[in-house]
This record gives C-alpha cells, sequence and structure tokens, in this order.
C-alpha cells in the first residue's frame, strides 16, 4: 500500500491501528478522539470525531488498541484530568468513563490481552484492567517518576515499565525466583519512567517482580526483542540501551552512535529489526545485534516523533508534533532482512489505589 498521509488538524499525541481493519485513530492536544478508513486509491475518511477528554493543553494520552468490549468495538483513552475513556468506535458514544482512574495524570495506556488493558501515569503507578471482571485487577506503584512506556511479554505476562525512578534490587529468593521465569512461564509487564529506570511487573504474583539500578539516562521508550532475550529502552540522549533477560540490574549493551536527539517511540519490525521516532522527526530502521543503523525511512521536518504505530508488521504510522499522521508501507522503503525533550508534569492526587470498577457499568 502506498503511504498515505492525514491532515488532523492539531498536533497529535498518539495513533493506533485497528488490528484487522484499515482503520486508524488519533488521540489531538485538544482532547479529541479521531478515527479514520484509509486505502491506497482515495483520501482518507474520517469516521469519528468525539470530544473525548476535558484537558485539552497536556493531553499527552495515548489511544491503545481497538478493543472487544461487551459486544461493541472500542477504542480506550486516557488523559491528564486522570480519566479513562472507552468510546464506541461505530456510534462515538461513551461506553463507560472512569473519573479517578488514577491519582495523576494517565500518560500510556496499552493493550494487553482482548480482555486487559494497563495504564500508568504521572507518579509512576500501573494499572491492569480486567474487562472480564469489570475492575481493576492489579496495581502496581512501580516507579518515582512519569511512566514514560509500558510494553506486555504476553507469553511471560509480564509488563515492562520505563522511568526515571531506581528501581529496588531483588533479594536472593527473588532472584531464584525470576530465574525460574527465564523460560517465560510467568505472566509479568515491563514499563518505562522518567526516573531512569525499567521495572518488571509480575501479573501472577502481583508484584514488581524486580527494578533495574538508577540510570542517568532518560527511559522514554521500551520494546522486547531477540524472541523475548533483550529488552530495548529508547533514552533522552538518542542512547538505545539493551538489557538481558533475567539481568535487569544493569544495561548489557548500548548503542551510543545512534542519534543526537532523544528517542521517543520505538517499533519493533521483527526480532532483528527495530523502528525508531526521534524529537528531530526522524524515523529510521536500526538493527539490533549486530547494532547498526539500517537507514532512514521518513522524517516530520523538525517536529518531534510522539508515537510510532504498525498495521500488521508492513505498514508503519506515525504522529509527529505538525498536526499530521503519516502512513507508510514499510515494504517500500525497507530492504528485506536475512533473518521523539519528554519530562512532563507530575500531577499530585488521590490514592491511586481507589475507583477499581472500570466497565462496572458494561
Amino acid at each position: 500500500m502506498a503511504a498515505v498521509e492525514i491532515d488532523l488538524g492539531k498536533l497529535p499525541f498518539d495513533v493506533d491501528f485497528h488490528p484487522s481493519d484499515h482503520l486508524v485513530s488519533a488521540g489531538l492536544i485538544t482532547g479529541d478522539l479521531l478515527l479514520y478508513r484509509y486505502n491506497a486509491d482515495s483520501p482518507a475518511q474520517k469516521l469519528l470525531e468525539v470530544k473525548a477528554h476535558s484537558e485539552s493543553l497536556i493531553i499527552a494520552n495515548l489511544i491503545c488498541p481497538l478493543l472487544k468490549l461487551d459486544t461493541r468495538t472500542a477504542i480506550v483513552t486516557g488523559s491528564p484530568d486522570c480519566s479513562v475513556l472507552a468510546t464506541d468506535v461505530e456510534t462515538g458514544s461513551e461506553i463507560v468513563r472512569l473519573e479517578n482512574a488514577h491519582g495523576a495524570a494517565v500518560n500510556r495506556i496499552v493493550n494487553m490481552t482482548e480482555s486487559t488493558i494497563a495504564s500508568g501515569d504521572d507518579e509512576g503507578h500501573i494499572k491492569v484492567w480486567d474487562t472480564r471482571q469489570q475492575s481493576c485487577s492489579h496495581t502496581f506503584n512501580a516507579h518515582e517518576e512519569y511512566i514514560s512506556d509500558i510494553t506486555f511479554a504476553s507469553d511471560s505476562m509480564k509488563l515492562l515499565a520505563t522511568s526515571l525512578a531506581q528501581l529496588k534490587q531483588l533479594s536472593p529468593m527473588e532472584f531464584k525466583l525470576r530465574t525460574q521465569c527465564n523460560d517465560l512461564n510467568c505472566k509479568s509487564s515491563f514499563s518505562c519512567s522518567g526516573d531512569g529506570s525499567l521495572s518488571v511487573c509480575n501479573l501472577r504474583s502481583s508484584k514488581i517482580q524486580t527494578r533495574s539500578e538508577f540510570s542517568e539516562e532518560e527511559l522514554l521508550s521500551v520494546v522486547i526483542m531477540k524472541n523475548g532475550k533483550k529488552v530495548i529502552c529508547g533514552t533522552q540522549s538518542g542512547t538505545m540501551l539493551l538489557y538481558s533477560w533475567g539481568f535487569f540490574k544493569d544495561c548489557s549493551d548500548r548503542f551510543v552512535d545512534l542519534s543526537p536527539n532523544s528517542i521517543d517511540a520505538l517499533l519493533k519490525l521483527d526480532e532483528d529489526r527495530v523502528i525508531t521516532g526521534s524529537e528531530n522527526g526522524l524515523i529510521s530502521l536500526v538493527g539490533i545485534l549486530p547494532n547498526k543503523i539500517i537507514q532512514p525511512i521518513a522524517e516530520h521536518s523538525e517536529y518531534p516523533v510522539e508515537r510510532l504505530d504498525s498495521e500488521d508488521g508492513a505498514k508503519n504510522d506515525s504522529a509527529a508534533e505538525d498536526s499530521d499522521t503519516d502512513g507508510m508501507d514499510v515494504d517500500d522503503n525497507i530492504p528485506k532482512s536475512s533473518k521523539g525533550s519528554k519530562k512532563k508534569n507530575v500531577k499530585k492526587g488521590q490514592d491511586p489505589g481507589t475507583s477499581n470498577n472500570f466497565f462496572a457499568e458494561l
């Protein structure tokens, strides 16, 4: 499919593809949610425009993948107003809104399974929402600063998160338990935060399995590669940090010559290649182990790339602060392989452990 460019009119902060249809959603600085249908032969068609959230100045919040909630397909969004919203794709109507989903601004939402999502806020808290049980199933006080990114290891049911906060060390018993999970039998997630650390949240035990040591680098983005053996983090300085699975105390390798600008977004293309989005608007294809810049594939002028997403591994989409979202056919831009400063204001608020009845109205 040829490249598709959509003029959104306002600054976008996130984009997301429908997993099986030619639909793409975008979240704007105004708090508006847009949904478009696209194809190669005609201009993109706007299907939906709704005022999803009230705060319009610093809505740095994200559209997570379209989910099947009850019998309706929904887009789930978050906001600095601390709310989480599920919007009906067909009608644009509100399915359910949780006004106090978090005690601070929600700045990251990711889809985990067909019935679970995870959200992170400005105070380092992560919540997992179970749509079947219609409630918050897990709460992790993972970091001391904002959650900059979250990724989900589905085989192990672990969440990885990045932040700036320093992560605690494992006790000998925790290390033994973690070693037993190295075959990816434990359910966990990973997150990154503005406090310079990487955390591993185990969904089976409902505990923070481990945290990395404090890094002078501000961790902004995270992906899992090399068949689960490596975790890659993009940083404020433009360096990529590589962690070995099961050994998160410190990074095992650094890719230092990648970019002089921050790496705000990462998108895994396959187990050996990742697409990076930088503060200078450059989107590049990068090889991992061996670490090399394969080639630049697109750019958003001087505007930062806020988010990258992929339809099916072949089509890539990006959102930047130039009010455009660009879709490109990755296969047309890259060779075959043989084998976006992001400091958010922390908002103080109520106890994030309250209001766990999300989806109760579904």
